[in-house]
């Protein structure tokens, strides 16, 4: 069975840091430790700020979910804005945005989106299989 963790939390940037610790404290239940903690703090960092800064619904919600099932650690991202969906482009030099959905491809294995019935939903995807910072699950 997986292990999930879900949670809303209201789109404005001071609420940011509390979805990080929300995740820090599930990963760290689960045993994901060191640099893949890391990675998956800094991308829900990232894709928590764009959904806050990006989504154009007033009054919303940012939908975050961690979900552990066997070799694979899923995150997902959502928020009501649901026909503008994120694209990855090269930033230049001088802009000081536009990295995230870089860092989210280059740090995890297999990422995208996808439209729901009232949502989008940015994924990252993680494979636990054969890493060393992923410590066994206290019992």
């Amino acid at each position: 069975m997986p292990a999930t963790e879900t949670f809303l939390v209201p789109k404005h940037r001071r609420h940011v840091p509390t979805a990080r610790q929300r995740l820090h404290k599930a990963l760290a239940g689960w045993g994901v430790v060191d640099e893949l903690a890391d990675a998956v703090i800094l991308l829900a960092s990232e894709l928590v700020t764009n959904a806050v800064l990006h989504c154009r619904t007033s009054y919303a919600q940012v939908g975050v979910t961690l979900t552990l099932d066997g070799p694979e650690l899923v995150l997902e991202v959502s928020d009501p804005d649901r026909d503008r969906l994120p694209r990855l482009h090269d930033s230049g030099p001088d802009e000081e945005g536009g990295r995230g959905l870089a860092l989210v491809s280059a740090l995890s294995d297999d990422w995208g989106c996808r439209q729901d019935p009232y949502t989008k939903c940015v994924w990252a995807r993680f494979t636990l299989a054969g890493r060393r910072d992923v410590a066994p699950a206290a019992p």
